[in-house]
């Protein structure tokens, strides 16, 4: 039995964490930190987990690390950095933040606006998209969550820039995302007076953060600079992100491209042509689900990726790699079914 702490219990995605784990045979929760909330009981902070048997909320110095086998961190940027640096060298950590999620220094500094605070554990950092990072994941110290927006658009594109199978300056993210990906705490904006009821973009003109993983992704894998055009905009909805992307290239062999790339992998489905994926057939779950149709223009295709950003594109990716890193079989607590409806 594998004994885990989560820092940043008290987020959505800490919550979430706490969620899959209840049920993973392989592994207990030791410890909960959150430093707000250090003193309370979870069933307090979150009534809906007031069933299970869970350790009080306490704040991270009070952790004796010496006895955990991985942690999680589900921290807030910059925060996340500092306190991984400070933690035991030989700790497993998977962090779901963005601070080690940038190979490279400067564009962490360009994209967040500060430099980093710990880049030796920023250069043992492995990318934490599990399909295709498995490998380095399973011996990885520190795992990087990527953000949820870059996952999604990453599923529906990696492939395709791979096998030369799209024009690689003519590609069109427009996402949509739910209201939890913007985490819990007290935002004007977020408020339901101003939410609901309407939707609106964000991060217009190139400048959402999660733009960074993608410059830096489909450049690595094409050799040379990518830059793809992409618009979130955020849903009067709890969860879900549907990311809608359009290409220049065939569809039925941009389908194929897809169906063989995901074919063994437990996680991400494709769907039969022409059908197109909801979020609401996904939440709740690990799964992504991902669907092609031909465009009314000739030579141009549609992809179309739905997650949970709080599951699959968060704490679900995060415990699927933590599976790895600790030797166990990948899908474990990750196969219950989405709730529906």
């Amino acid at each position: 039995m594998h004994k885990i702490a989560i820092l940043g219990a008290s987020g959505y995605t800490g919550a979430e964490l706490v969620r899959l784990i209840a049920v993973h045979p392989d592994m207990s929760i030791a410890a909960l930190a959150a430093n707000s909330k250090a003193g309370q009981s979870m069933a307090n902070v979150f009534p809906h987990l007031r069933h299970l048997d869970l350790p009080d909320l306490v704040t991270i110095d009070q952790i004796d690390f010496s006895d955990i086998d991985l942690c999680f961190c589900a921290l807030p940027h910059a925060t996340s950095q500092e306190v991984i640096a400070g933690l035991p060298k030989t700790l497993k950590i998977v962090d779901l933040s963005a601070d080690f999620r940038l190979r490279d220094p400067a564009a962490y500094q360009k994209w967040y606006g500060n430099p980093h605070a710990a880049l030796e554990c920023q250069a043992e950092a492995v990318y934490g998209l599990t399909e295709f990072y498995r490998e380095d994941i399973r011996t990885a110290r520190l795992v990087a969550g990527t953000g949820c927006n870059a996952a999604t658009g990453q599923y529906a594109l990696r492939p395709l820039i791979a096998g030369k199978l799209i024009d690689l300056d003519d590609i069109i993210i427009d996402l949509k995302t739910g209201v939890s990906g913007a985490g819990r705490s007290l935002k004007e904006n977020l408020l339901h007076a101003e939410l609901s009821e309407g939707t609106h973009a964000y991060g217009v003109g190139g400048t959402h953060r999660h733009l960074a993983e993608f410059d830096q992704e489909f450049s690595a894998i094409a050799g040379r600079p990518v830059k793809v055009q992409f618009t979130p905009h955020l849903l009067p909805a709890n969860r879900g992100i549907l990311a809608t992307v359009y290409v220049k290239g065939e569809a039925d062999a941009i389908h194929v491209a897809l169906a063989s790339a995901y074919a063994d992998e437990p996680f991400l489905q494709v769907l039969p042509f022409g059908q197109v994926p909801s979020t609401r057939h996904v939440r709740g779950s690990n799964f992504c689900h991902i669907g092609v149709t031909g465009d009314r223009i000739e030579g141009r295709t549609i992809v179309i990726a739905a997650l949970d950003n709080l599951t699959k594109g968060s704490s679900g990716q995060a415990l699927q790699n933590a599976n790895l890193m600790l030797g166990l079989t990948e899908t474990t607590a990750l196969l219950a079914p989405p709730v529906f409806p």
